[in-house]
């Protein structure tokens, strides 16, 4: 239900980021909108101040104050998404270009099962930004963003989580470059 839109780790806006022939010359938001999107409704794409996106078949919302990191903006995604009468919300970042909607399916399929806040995936490595989350926890967020912590950890150590084994895959990969980008993407044809 939430797409993160505001990374910026390399210098340009990761969210506009395409490679000539790949994606279908759509932008990585674009791609993970709709990804996201065959599982999800609706979609929330988190966007940073005056960030600049294409139009999105989703609900943009703004971080009230830049610079702070995922974890506020996850908090305002859950508190949107509880609004609108979500009892969970699958989280991502919007630098995945291989996340697929199985992925969701295994996570949301796992978040039915148990009882818990959070069911991450985890592959030697604890993956926050491709998780389902409760929106219950909005609140609890906001105590710890209030607090000054910032980090997503800081939230999964603190509540009931469900790690779900996967096993390393490109699923879960990251870009932080166009280069990237284009070395996680098969060759156009």
């Amino acid at each position: 239900m939430l797409v993160g839109g505001q990374s910026r780790r390399m210098g340009r806006d990761k969210a506009t980021l395409t490679v000539p022939d790949s994606l279908g010359g759509r932008t990585l938001v674009e791609h993970l909108v709709d990804v996201v999107g065959q599982r999800c409704a609706p979609v929330l794409v988190m966007a940073a101040r005056g960030q600049t996106l294409p139009e999105l078949p989703a609900r943009l919302l703004r971080d009230e104050v830049a610079g702070l990191g995922p974890l506020p903006a996850v908090g305002r995604g859950l508190q949107t998404a509880a609004a609108g009468g979500a009892e969970y919300a699958f989280v991502c970042a919007v630098d995945m270009p291989l996340l697929t909607a199985e992925l969701i399916d295994t996570l949301a399929g796992a978040a039915a099962r148990v009882d818990s806040d959070v069911v991450l995936p985890w592959d030697g490595r604890d993956h926050y930004l491709a998780a389902v989350y409760r929106t219950r926890l909005a609140p609890r967020i906001a105590d710890l963003v209030a607090a000054g912590e910032r980090r997503m950890g800081a939230l999964v150590n603190t509540v009931d989580a469900q790690r779900i084994v996967v096993p390393k895959a490109p699923t879960l990969a990251n870009v932080n470059s166009p280069a990237d980008l284009q070395a996680l993407l098969p060759p156009p044809r």
